[in-house]
């Protein structure tokens, strides 16, 4: 997988232990429980600039994932910390694409990659749109 190679205009990192039922039989977090890790992390971060996935839907936009990829590293057990960082390298127009690096407490390396890309889209006519002029404000200010 590969980031883009330049500083992303948003960072924003967010830890979550992992639990007992979103593991598998080897004790390793269920490789499914990643997207919706980065859910919460890409919830909360845009939850940091004042904005909310809620009053976004409510003003007529939403914002569907149309691409998502993983890289799996190194395996994340049971009760693990972990830090899921979101990045996002570019002001976004009708695509939002957000990239992710898991790590722990316990480890240096990076145990998953991600990349998670959305559309805006208008909530009546189903079809895409320029992400709303106030979550660019929001974001870049």
């Amino acid at each position: 997988m590969k980031f883009p190679e330049k500083e992303p205009i948003i960072e924003y990192t967010h830890e979550l232990r992992s639990r007992y039922g979103e593991t598998d039989r080897m004790g390793y977090v269920y490789y499914g429980r990643y997207l919706e890790y980065f859910e919460v992390a890409r919830t909360e971060m845009i939850r940091s600039y004042g904005l909310s996935y809620r009053e976004m839907e409510e003003s007529g936009v939403m914002l569907p994932v149309i691409h998502t990829e993983i890289e799996y590293k190194v395996p994340i057990l049971y009760d693990e910390k972990m830090q899921i960082k979101v990045m996002v390298f570019d002001v976004p127009s009708v695509r939002l694409q957000t990239f992710y690096e898991v790590t722990t407490e316990d480890s240096d390396s990076i145990h998953i990659l991600g990349e998670v890309s959305l559309c805006f889209m208008d909530a009546e006519s189903r079809r895409p749109c320029r992400a709303p002029e106030s979550f660019i404000n929001k974001i870049t200010h």
